[in-house]
């Protein structure tokens, strides 16, 4: 079972905890985290693109010219995709990019992802990260001080408003819950900072 340091906001380390082998230490499985990846960017289209069609724009529908004889080509209509104001053709219009993935393949992605975290030595577990006041300032020196990366990923055992409001100016940092943790935040953060309550929690649901 892989073990990491833990530290505190001050970046003492202060003990150690043992992470699960099925969570933390597993085999990393490119196939799955890159479908994982996928699933999420295409779930963040919306979708609703649209071009009008020759059909769809207004005007166009009268003839303009005679069919023979004029010495131009044959036009049927000015709204034709050639012609300036015309339709567009073979255009985008509104659909549904959204694709599902079953339970286990998410699961193995994500327990892929934080295994490549651990293995690296870009996962760091903060004994407890808490605020009195809304300060900025705490979380930067807390960041600078566990050695954090420009993008840090920022995982919390339950919603604290003071936490969550103090690291919203920083730069690259994204604060998220142990239950609402996805494949492709925890890959595109630079480093993974966690909560040691948040890692017990997210053991209990996804272990």
């Amino acid at each position: 079972m892989p073990n990491v340091k833990v530290l505190d906001m001050a970046g003492k380390e202060v003990g150690e905890i043992t992470l699960s082998e099925e969570l933390f230490g597993a085999e990393v499985n490119s196939a799955v985290l890159h479908a994982a990846v996928r699933a999420y960017l295409l779930n963040q289209r919306q979708g609703t693109q649209s071009t009008l069609t020759r059909t769809e724009v207004s005007g166009g529908g009268k003839k303009p010219w005679r069919q023979k004889g004029t010495g131009r080509a044959r036009q049927g209509s000015t709204r034709s995709p050639q012609w300036t104001h015309g339709g567009v053709a073979l255009g985008p219009k509104p659909r549904e990019y959204r694709i599902s993935l079953n339970k286990k393949t998410r699961r193995a992605a994500l327990a892929s992802a934080l295994s490549d975290k651990v293995a690296s030595g870009d996962m760091v577990v903060v004994d407890s990260i808490k605020t009195e006041d809304y300060k900025t300032k705490t979380m930067v020196k807390m960041l600078e001080a566990v050695k954090a990366g420009k993008k840090a990923l920022v995982v919390l055992p339950e919603v604290d408003d003071k936490v969550i409001r103090s690291f919203a100016n920083i730069p690259g940092c994204k604060t998220t819950q142990f239950n609402t943790v996805n494949v492709y935040d925890v890959l595109n953060a630079d480093t993974f900072v966690v909560d040691k309550a948040a890692v017990t929690k997210m053991e209990e649901v996804f272990a």
